[in-house]
């Protein structure tokens, strides 16, 4: 059965809530907090800082009931589904069945964050390039898929993780432990050369099909140190654009990837309609999909937002309506933006909570510099803490992908809590080579 959008567009300013917690809820309603088209934010249950710019209530973003109920409570024109797990458990269905517009893919859709096992499907019947791949359930058959796919190892959590269920590694011995320690796991050919994070916001029309308005590329950095050491995380900065991307790209993902693969979706009768995320590896042999994501990832978005030049309600109404091929595409400022995230003692492998931020309000008074907040609370004497994780996204903008670097690392260096951990080298190489 279709799950195409059916809510009717609103006329006049709308009315926006955005669920989830995190640096990318915090992002997009920063974003939508400063759009025209926008009378009020509100997020649920959302985090200190994103209280600045939204009305937080206390939701839980699983609960899609609840979620509803509050839509309508607020007379909201658009729910903006923020994480995957929401996604990928339905609460979206639950919203949109009760006739609010709702940017975010249905749990059938969602699947292909949800399962890699079905993303590899859909790729294979939408002849969407990517690494060849074994499903594996036991001891054996990841053993098998290892010595078959040869070293470097790459094994695949093959459902949610927190970005955390990957691991690529040329022993052994840590390829067969982590595929222990998931139910359900992909091993995969390693896919050599730099990895690029394109997203897209996503329709379908009855007439015109497949909507798709890809953003420009960005790059994430997963390894928790520099160098792309240590183990990987949810993701410890991103900078966009890409200087040293090719020509075409994007037009080129677009006609190989993007475009199909929705395509295919709504072939299945499960319409895609949302952010898809493509993780992509400019190999040797061409682009390989590395992965799909069913929403905005983070820490892509605090970057991406910054340097958005349109603005961004149009284009998730759009969406969520099905009207999204009367809607132009995506403009960009010009010059750079560059996150640099502020995790926690222990991350990725273990995680403090409680300790007090300070240099909050001195970052964000630096020239070109924001603060995102994605693991914050409030503490009991109303400070702000980290809530574990990564904390925070230190944005700075600039003409030059060297200035916006300089700016964010300014702000960096005007924050500080016990045990925070943060990479250096966020955007250095291409800021390097000009």
């Amino acid at each position: 059965m279709s799950t195409a959008p059916s809510a009717t567009a609103p006329t006049g300013p709308l009315t926006v809530l955005v669920i989830g917690t995190g640096g990318r809820e915090h992002a997009l309603s920063r974003a939508l907090a400063h759009d025209a088209g926008v009378a009020a934010v509100h997020c649920a249950p959302g985090n200190p800082g994103v209280s600045a710019v939204a009305e937080l209530h206390d939701v839980d973003p699983m609960d899609g009931t609840a979620v509803a109920d509050l839509a309508e409570r607020l007379g909201a024109d658009l729910v903006v589904v923020g994480p995957e797990a929401p996604l990928v458990a339905g609460v979206a269905d639950v919203v949109r069945e009760r006739g609010t517009a709702v940017f975010g893919p249905s749990a059938a859709a969602a699947q292909l964050e949800g399962s890699k096992a079905f993303a590899k499907d859909v790729m294979a019947a939408a002849g969407v390039p990517t690494a060849a791949a074994t499903s594996c359930t036991t001891a054996d058959e990841v053993a098998a898929a290892l010595d078959a796919h040869g070293a470097p190892y790459v094994v695949k959590d093959d459902g949610l993780a927190a970005g955390k269920g990957v691991v690529v590694t040329s022993d052994r011995d840590e390829a067969l432990a982590h595929a222990a320690g998931c139910e359900r796991v992909l091993v995969e050919e390693f896919l050599d050369g730099p990895e690029v994070s394109l997203f897209a916001i996503c329709g379908w029309d009855e007439e015109q099909g497949a909507v798709v308005h890809p953003l420009q590329p960005a790059q994430d950095f997963k390894r928790i140190r520099d160098g792309d050491e240590g183990p990987n995380t949810g993701g410890m900065g991103a900078y966009t654009p890409l200087p040293w991307a090719p020509e075409g790209l994007v037009d080129e993902v677009l006609a190989t990837v993007l475009r199909p693969t929705v395509e295919e979706m709504a072939r299945r009768g499960t319409p895609f309609t949302g952010l898809l995320y493509a993780g992509l590896a400019l190999t040797s042999r061409g682009v390989r999909v590395v992965e799909f994501n069913a929403r905005f990832g983070d820490p892509e978005t605090q970057p991406l937002l910054a340097l958005l030049d349109s603005p961004l309600s149009p284009l998730l109404l759009g969406s969520a309506t099905g009207t999204l091929a009367d809607v132009p595409a995506p403009q960009w400022r010009s010059g750079a933006a560059v996150g640099v995230v502020m995790a926690s003692a222990g991350y990725p492998e273990s995680s403090s909570k409680g300790d007090v931020i300070s240099g909050l309000e001195a970052a964000e008074a630096l020239p070109d510099v924001h603060v995102i907040h994605a693991g914050t609370a409030l503490g009991g004497d109303g400070e702000v803490v980290t809530a574990g994780g990564r904390v925070l996204a230190v944005v700075g903008t600039g003409d030059s992908l060297p200035a916006a670097r300089a700016a964010a690392y300014d702000g960096v260096g005007a924050i500080s809590f016990a045990g925070a951990q943060h990479r250096t080298d966020i955007a250095l190489k291409a800021a390097e080579q000009g």
